[in-house]
């Protein structure tokens, strides 16, 4: 019965990715390539990290909103500095994630040490990192090296699904480890893991630092794939990272859930749009069917977990 939330995040990808190829094959008159597999991969591949990333956080009972901060904040500075030759591309990448490790240890001590709400540190840090973003690029600008974008997003290989398959080894790796056990067990009972011995302050630190980290991995997928820097192009990623967390299942109780759920409803999310556009919505509702669509999933997933209880 605990693989519930979890089989539902699948189904709901299965269906949403069945309507599109549906409407695809009514209106191009041939099924998806795969170059067009792979740039929805592609595509999708900034949001599966950031919404890992988010899943840690919310494990531990937290939130962090400062996704789309840290985001721009890596992209502008990677996209300012980095330079075609290979030690530029390999050095810029570590600084980049760097800079999401970094964001997230100020989130994780201002929360675990000071003592302060997730949402409400978070929420300022979201500013400040989104004005730095602002202050490094003020306007769009800067280059990726068509290198780069060969190596991370190139359409012609199935590089995307090797990154998110190597990333879901991560998670199942992490989830094996005392970090990962302790994560869950703080999201289950803090007082009882603080009793077991469980550091919980650095924990979520961790989680924290961990979860930056990935917010900056997604940054530098969108970078490849955009070829420049933008800071007012990440504040979707806010609220569609934690979106895909409640399609995947995850529970916002702390101690519940899987990244791999997480996965599966950022892949849904992304499909959401080229959806929309195969079905010619105006691209005006675009948000609005998208939230329609989040509804409609949380309220199938409340459903399903009162029938799950009812039976148990």
């Amino acid at each position: 019965m605990q693989q519930a939330p979890l089989l539902l995040s699948f189904a709901i990808l299965a269906g949403t990715f069945g309507v599109y190829a549906g409407l695809f094959v009514s209106n191009q008159h041939h099924f998806l390539t795969p170059f067009e597999g792979q740039s929805i991969v592609n595509t999708a591949v900034p949001l599966v990290f950031a919404a890992v990333g988010q899943t840690v956080v919310v494990l531990t009972r937290g939130l962090d909103l400062s996704v789309g901060g840290v985001m721009a904040l890596t992209n502008t500075i990677v996209a300012s500095n980095m330079h075609s030759s290979t030690g530029s591309m390999v050095a810029w990448s570590l600084i980049g994630l760097a800079i999401g490790a970094g964001a997230g240890l100020v989130n994780g001590c201002l929360i675990a040490f000071g003592r302060l709400q997730p949402i409400l540190v978070t929420l300022a840090t979201l500013s400040i990192y989104s004005g730095l973003a602002i202050k490094v690029l003020p306007e769009p600008g800067g280059s990726i090296p068509i290198e780069y974008t060969k190596f991370m997003a190139n359409v012609n290989g199935p590089w995307g699904l090797i990154y998110v398959a190597g990333l879901l080894l991560v998670w199942f790796v992490f989830r094996r480890t005392p970090f990962g056990v302790a994560v869950y067990a703080i999201g289950n009972d803090q007082a009882a893991a603080r009793a077991s011995g469980i550091k919980v302050r650095l924990v979520k630190v961790g989680a924290y630092v961990f979860a930056g980290t990935l917010f900056s991995a997604g940054a530098l997928f969108f970078s490849a794939t955009t070829l420049g820097g933008d800071a007012t192009a990440f504040d979707p990623f806010i609220l569609t990272s934690i979106a895909a967390v409640v399609l995947g299942g995850i529970s916002f109780f702390g101690g519940r859930g899987s990244a791999v759920g997480a996965v599966a409803g950022a892949f849904a999310l992304t499909l959401v749009t080229p959806l929309l556009f195969q079905a010619n919505v105006n691209q005006l509702y675009t948000d609005a069917f998208q939230g329609l669509f989040l509804v409609l999933a949380v309220v199938l997933a409340g459903l399903v977990g009162r029938l799950v209880s009812a039976r148990t």
